[in-house]
């Protein structure tokens, strides 16, 4: 006799203990799942005499012509800490309607581990843009795992096999303290970004190297981590200050926060360019506008939101993984 039939993508989900997305690509045979999981829910399919019909067939396909953009949520609506996110937003969504797709805007709790299953198993959205600086790595698992559609602005995790878009952190850590090595500046502090970050850490290997052509080496005391945003620009660098009160420069991580180290900087009584020049990273619109034009890395942010959706799109409909690194340049201004 044969075995009484399940009734839905959600029966077998639950017997195969996955997400209804992952048993939507298995019967459809989708690369993007795993050979050995897709053979286990075929398996059971056809044991239970499971057959997906057109219009649960269409729905598995993922047609809502809809990308999520994953950001942070540490608040209520976006402001100017959101500069770099809402700038490359604008390039993301340009390009997305130029492709036929639509945009939305999802804020994660960090600490939140299931938020992805509730726009892809509703069929609300065929994939994500992951923007988010916290707790990003975490992310990057919940989604492969869950064999998700998705694309990351920054280094690709080494154990996961997934789209990517960053700039060139390495060369761009280097280009800027080859600069300020340059300029004549003797005691050239690092301010990073979150020191977990793989970005970071990269720009810091760049940090490294230029100082270490010219024979010099990394000093803790000129070393400092802050979060990207304008108020921890402020506090890193009184904390540099305090450290090494002697400093001449500073390569900051982010436009904002050498904003905020600008102005700790002159709060100290200290010139700028003058005893203390900084550079910062990203050339947001505001780097040109600030009160004090700001030397910065710029990392192209149009081309990087234009690759982040287009690759993206490329991948959910072939399922071919891409990983781009976005060449940066320096732009000098007064700052340096």
């Amino acid at each position: 006799m044969a075995k009484k039939s399940v009734k839905t993508i959600e029966d077998i989900a639950r017997l195969a203990n996955v997400s209804k997305s992952t048993v939507s690509r298995a019967l459809n045979d989708s690369s993007l799942v795993k050979q050995e999981t897709r053979e286990r829910i075929q398996a059971i399919a056809r044991e239970y005499n499971f057959r997906l019909n057109a219009p649960a067939r269409n729905l598995s396909m993922r047609q809502s012509h809809t990308v999520a953009f994953v950001t942070h949520a540490y608040h209520q609506s976006f402001s100017v800490d959101d500069l770099f996110g809402l700038e490359i937003m604008g390039s993301i969504a340009a390009r997305l309607s130029n492709l036929g797709y639509d945009f939305l805007v999802v804020h994660v709790n960090p600490k939140d581990t299931d938020w992805a299953n509730q726009y892809l198993d509703s069929g609300k959205v065929d994939g994500f843009i992951l923007m988010t600086s916290s707790r990003k790595q975490m992310h990057i698992k919940t989604l492969a795992e869950m064999n998700a559609p998705f694309i990351i602005w920054g280094m690709p995790h080494p154990k996961y096999s997934h789209c990517s878009v960053t700039g060139d952190n390495i060369t761009g850590g280097r280009l800027a303290t080859e600069y300020l090595i340059r300029s004549g500046r003797q005691r050239i502090a690092f301010l990073g970004g979150p020191v977990e970050e793989m970005e970071v850490q990269q720009r810091f290997q760049g940090y490294e190297l230029a100082l270490a052509t010219v024979g010099r080496t990394v000093n803790p005391d000129l070393l400092a981590y802050g979060n990207y945003l304008h108020a921890s620009g402020i506090t890193a660098v009184q904390r540099l200050l305090q450290q090494a009160p002697d400093l001449d420069a500073v390569f900051v991580n982010s436009d904002l926060m050498a904003i905020g180290a600008i102005s700790a900087i002159q709060n100290s009584g200290r010139r700028i360019p003058d005893d203390v020049a900084v550079v910062g990273y990203d050339d947001l619109s505001i780097a040109a506008f600030n009160s004090l034009p700001l030397t910065t890395v710029r990392q192209n942010i149009p081309l990087a939101g234009k690759l982040l959706a287009q690759n993206l799109v490329q991948f959910i409909r072939t399922g071919v993984v891409t990983n781009v690194t976005v060449p940066v340049e320096l732009v000098i201004r007064e700052s340096a």
